[in-house]
């Protein structure tokens, strides 16, 4: 009589992942031996490491039906970003009517915010001063803004229509810098002179649209209360940005048309900054 060999590896009873290690417990999915170490529970029985990693690979991810249908509106090309900035600029109107004044003076623009708090030369592009203000200003970007993003494509309109409302915050830094300013007019007018600069460049009339551009900018000197600094400033950098991108479309001059959207990003910025400090200078 011999005694029964007492070493894991002889009883064939170790762990796959521990020789060393004697165990009788088995991965209830692949039938492996697994220590203690190596056992994750389940429903019934414990798995393996190998299969839990499976098992996770495997399960279908949950999202929210909200995520969802963003997921499957980018997919089908829908103008997301338009819809995403509409959407954002009613949620913020609708906090401005609850909030007692709160919310606009937190996100409007002036000259010498521009120095310690520059966010707002994006944010008062979200913010409006009224009903017919918002519904003017998201109407038309509906119009061109889906047409512009299908066009363009989503980063390069989001690009232009960012870029377009900064410069509308700059000129009002440097023109009126005392005047508080809220709207997406500036954005708006440079979506509206970027269309025409890069219909022009495609050898199409919009001639229309630049007498619409023209009828628009002179109501704003007219009107009181109507900040034409900012459509300017919105129309100048508007049509520098569509001429950037009419001169960079082929994609061998990605990087060329990147820069030149960031040099003027930047020189936007620094813009607002500087006139922020003399302004605080002059106090």
């Amino acid at each position: 009589m011999t005694l029964p060999d007492q070493s894991a590896g002889a009883s064939g009873d170790a762990c796959y992942r521990h020789p060393d290690r004697q165990s009788y417990v088995l991965c209830q999915r692949c039938g492996r031996t697994i220590c203690g170490e190596c056992q994750t529970p389940a429903a019934v029985g414990v798995h393996c490491p190998e299969c839990v990693r499976e098992a996770r690979a495997s399960a279908p991810r949950v999202t929210s039906p909200v995520i969802g249908r963003v997921r499957s509106a980018a997919r089908s090309g829908a103008p997301v970003v338009t819809y995403g900035i509409i959407a954002t600029a009613v949620v913020v109107w609708l906090l401005q009517q609850v909030s007692g004044g709160a919310v606009t003076n937190a996100l409007l623009f002036a000259g010498p915010y521009g120095l310690t708090e520059p966010w707002r030369a994006v944010t008062t592009m979200f913010v409006h001063g009224g009903i017919f203000h918002i519904l003017f200003n998201m109407y038309t970007l509906f119009i061109f803004g889906g047409h512009m993003e299908r066009t363009l494509g989503r980063a390069r309109f989001a690009a232009l229509y960012f870029l377009a409302g900064i410069g509308g915050s700059a000129a009002v830094a440097l023109i009126a810098p005392f005047q508080p300013v809220v709207g997406a007019s500036g954005a708006i007018f440079g979506l509206m002179i970027a269309f025409f600069v890069i219909e022009r460049s495609l050898g199409r009339n919009s001639v229309q649209l630049l007498v619409l551009v023209g009828i628009n900018l002179v109501i704003g000197f007219v009107l009181p209360g109507v900040a034409w600094e900012a459509h300017l400033g919105g129309i100048v950098v508007g049509a520098l940005v569509a001429w950037i991108y009419t001169r960079t479309r082929h994609r061998s001059k990605l990087p060329l048309q990147v820069g030149a959207l960031v040099a003027t990003g930047v020189a936007l910025v620094a813009i607002v900054v500087a006139r922020a400090a003399q302004l605080v200078g002059l106090l």
